[in-house]
């Protein structure tokens, strides 16, 4: 009893590594790995969704290109060209710029749109500033002011408020007396610059057919090799217009609106409610409500209008959360109208909600972040989860190749540059799809 009594008590020494080691192996079994296992389920049904779209988009782009079917070859746009210059039946055009604070660039978008070939008494120009500076409000008006001068028609539009945003500008601006008598309308962003034969490119093909509400301009770049990000952008909206717009073009007759460099009939944005500021992808939502109306759109791929890449991560970003975000809560708003329309085919309906909404704008993001950003890093961790190649390497290998390969800066180089292989890589683990 004594030794007992003046034992001195044995210290425990308890390490924190061990305690943490412990908690993670008693969570593991019992919540990580079921998690991780429903996860990997419901991405590898994803991946294989994006894949079999992928190459789907792939075959028809070989088909219109092999066979030379693209949509809009289909048009007589010379003998279109000559019916207007000898009737000299110039339909009326609207050109609208919309801006907000474009110090850099109001003057070269301006200049772009004033120098515009087409007759000088059946076009307008109207500037939408909503700048919220007011010394760079009195710059637009002097520069509007200037191209007056010369004899163009410059209509100069500001607000006392900027309800509805780029939208709330584009509705308002339809709305002038004075645009009543304008056939069809085309947009350009403040940083677009379009060559002087725009019009004669696009009006025609609204002028032979008259079903056709949308003519929409493919994008170029003048500062894709500033820096690896605009080269990685310039990679991913090379995609997008080089397939997904000319495979909805040549299909379906339906792709998204860009939001700028297009035409529209006046008509078609009436007949389908005009402009609405209910996401943040105003020009989606009007092209997919104008579509169930029945019209039809015609992507140009070889008629390019000059623009600029966010060069900053904060404007990258920006507009990222914009496109990724947007489509997501259109889709939401939209989809009992998809389905119930019963204008438009079956075919159709279901090329909207599948592949233009659920695959292209929902799924390839949520595999592109979740997926390859988060899971598979996870399942790392978890040795009893075990991923097989095809959904970890050989679907996302072909994916990349598929995304690389249809862009014009590897049909130029791509198969001579080395770097352009890195730069695909990295394209498709930040930016694809």
């Amino acid at each position: 009893m004594k030794n007992l009594i003046f034992q001195e008590p044995k210290e425990r020494v308890t390490d924190g590594t061990s305690g943490i080691s412990y908690a993670w192996n008693s969570i593991r079994a019992s919540v990580i790995v079921p998690l991780l296992h429903l996860a990997i389920i419901l991405c590898s049904v994803m991946s294989l969704m994006l894949f079999i779209e992928r190459v789907y988009m792939a075959i028809v782009i070989l088909y219109v290109k092999v066979l030379r079917k693209k949509r809009y070859t289909e048009y007589k746009l010379e003998e279109m060209k000559e019916d207007l210059e000898l009737n000299k039946s110039y339909p009326m055009v609207l050109v609208q710029i919309p801006m907000y604070n474009e110090k850099e660039v109001y003057k070269l978008s301006i200049g772009a749109a004033c120098g515009l070939s087409w007759p000088s008494d059946r076009l307008i120009v109207q500037v939408l500033d909503d700048s919220t500076n007011e010394v760079l409000r009195k710059l637009v008006e002097l520069e509007c002011l200037k191209w007056i001068e010369k004899g163009v028609n410059v209509k100069y539009e500001t607000r006392k408020n900027r309800n509805g945003y780029k939208a709330g500008a584009l509705k308002e601006g339809l709305e002038k007396q004075y645009v009543k008598d304008c056939q069809f309308v085309v947009i350009f962003d403040a940083d677009f610059q379009p060559d002087e034969d725009f019009l004669w490119r696009t009006i025609p093909y609204l002028l032979e057919n008259k079903e056709l509400g949308l003519v929409q301009a493919r994008w170029k770049f003048v500062n894709a090799d500033e820096c690896l990000m605009t080269r990685l952008q310039e990679m991913s909206l090379d995609y997008h217009f080089s397939v997904e717009q000319e495979v909805g073009s040549s299909t379906c007759q339906f792709f998204g609106f860009n939001g700028t460099a297009g035409v529209w009939r006046i008509q078609a944005i009436e007949d389908a409610g005009g402009w609405k500021d209910r996401t943040t992808v105003e020009d989606m939502d009007l092209a997919v409500r104008a579509s169930l109306k029945g019209w039809k759109f015609v992507f140009v791929g070889d008629l390019g209008v000059k623009n600029e890449l966010p060069s900053t991560f904060k404007a990258y970003r920006y507009q990222q959360h914009r496109w990724s975000c947007g489509p997501s809560n259109l889709f939401r708003k939209m989809t009992r109208e998809i389905i119930l329309c019963e204008r438009v085919s079956v075919w159709k309906r279901l090329y909207l909600i599948y592949a233009f909404f659920i695959v292209r704008k929902i799924i390839a993001h949520w595999v592109t972040f979740f997926f390859y950003c988060i899971v598979i890093p996870t399942s790392v961790l978890v040795p009893e989860i075990q991923l097989t190649k095809p959904i970890a390497i050989y679907i996302p290998a072909t994916i990349t190749l598929l995304n690389a390969v249809c862009t014009p800066r590897y049909q130029k180089t791509g198969h001579r540059n080395i770097k352009f292989h890195f730069y695909a890589f990295v394209n498709f683990i930040i930016f694809i799809p």
